[in-house]
């Protein structure tokens, strides 16, 4: 039988765990996925994200968002610092691309005056 498979009783919670019902059989993946996830929020304590919490509460009140837990608000500050992140990657890339096909143009251009 693969480990993966392998279920154990719900009867005894991992600790933080809130899915687990008395009677229910867990398998040994959500039972790692939960660990995983209290991992996390662990390190979401002490992580200080580039996005002041000033302004995250801010648009989050703006938003009608209410929620008291700090990790909650770190961890929508780390998604927000991820989509900045990408969108400005991806703008550098389109712009890098489009810098050579100006720079290819040019080259293209030059050999058609010449001929």
């Amino acid at each position: 039988m693969n480990p993966e498979q392998q279920i154990a009783p719900a009867s005894v919670p991992e600790q933080g765990s809130s899915t687990a019902q008395p009677g229910r059989m867990v398998s040994r993946s959500e039972i790692q996925t939960e660990k995983s996830l209290a991992e996390f929020l662990v390190q979401m304590d002490s992580y200080a994200p580039i996005i002041p919490e000033a302004l995250t509460d801010y648009y989050l009140a703006q938003a009608g968002f209410e929620c008291t837990d700090v990790r909650i608000k770190r961890l929508l500050a780390l998604a927000t610092q991820k989509f900045i992140s990408d969108v400005a990657t991806d703008a550098f890339q389109y712009n890098r691309i489009r810098q050579q096909a100006s720079k290819d143009k040019k080259f293209l251009n030059k050999d058609r005056k010449t001929v």
